[in-house]
């Protein structure tokens, strides 16, 4: 099998495709298994065997991935090898990968670091980070991952809006609640708290003056948080209408 093919295999291809499709429910399946441990706080044997099989597959299905690089990033150079670690889903892949190390036989030197960490929970909360995995596989999520990239700029003006949001509020309510709140620290997780329009109520303000901040804060706070909705939902309709035109277009039913 020529790594070409590998490639089609191992990434979203067209439906006609069987082995891409049945590699595809193969993945899916494991990474549900492998985060199925999650929802208990003791383990069984039983997870500690399918964690040895989920994790011979992801390291199976990263190798292959990157084995292939150059044809998903379109590039014949060696450092194109290099180059894929750092991608976004090269970087989950391998923090997927992680608390299974752990798993290795303990006669391998090199990964005896693991076992410092085989301990720590946090090791093991890494496995949460298979589920972006399963985004993979999902074309409605590419598709709004198409959207956020393609409305990045008017995404960012509006991070910007919100995080300068967060700052004045946090200014202003500081310097006029100074019982309520001892840090600022404490004054700008109360204006992220209010910016979402949460609310939990462990620290807010007291006084009338901060009371009024309050409710402008909030009013803001609604019309920031739903600008980048609004961008969103816009540029994914629009991607929906193109995708439904393409196919209009290549339906043969239509001819």
């Amino acid at each position: 099998m020529t790594r070409k093919r590998i490639f089609e295999i191992v990434e979203v291809s067209a439906d006609n495709d069987k082995l891409s499709y049945a590699y595809d429910m193969m993945m899916l399946c494991s990474i549900i298994i492998s985060i199925i441990p999650l929802a208990f706080k003791h383990t069984i044997p039983l997870f500690h065997y399918t964690d040895v099989i989920t994790a011979v597959v992801f390291i199976a299905d990263y190798l292959l991935r990157w084995l292939t690089a150059d044809f998903k990033l379109k590039e014949r150079s060696v450092f194109v090898f290099i180059k894929y670690i750092f991608t976004p889903w090269a970087i989950i892949d391998l923090l997927s990968i992680l608390p299974s190390l752990t798993l290795l036989n303990s006669g391998f030197k090199l990964f005896r670091l693991f076992r410092v960490f085989r301990t720590l929970r946090v090791i093991r909360t890494f496995r949460v980070f298979r589920v972006f995995k399963a985004l993979r596989y999902s074309k409605s999520i590419s598709i709004i991952a198409n959207v956020i990239r393609s409305s990045k700029d008017a995404l960012l003006a509006v991070c910007t809006l919100a995080l300068g949001y967060i700052l004045i509020s946090a200014l202003v309510i500081f310097n006029v609640e100074t019982d309520s709140f001892n840090t600022f620290f404490d004054a700008v997780y109360w204006a992220t708290v209010s910016l979402t329009t949460v609310g939990y109520g462990d620290i807010y303000p007291v006084t009338t003056a901060g009371r009024i901040i309050t409710m402008i804060s909030s009013m803001f706070g609604i019309a920031i948080v739903a600008l980048p909705a609004g961008i969103i939902t816009a540029g994914y309709m629009d991607a929906i209408n193109a995708n439904k035109g393409e196919d209009d277009v290549t339906d043969p039913k239509n001819d």
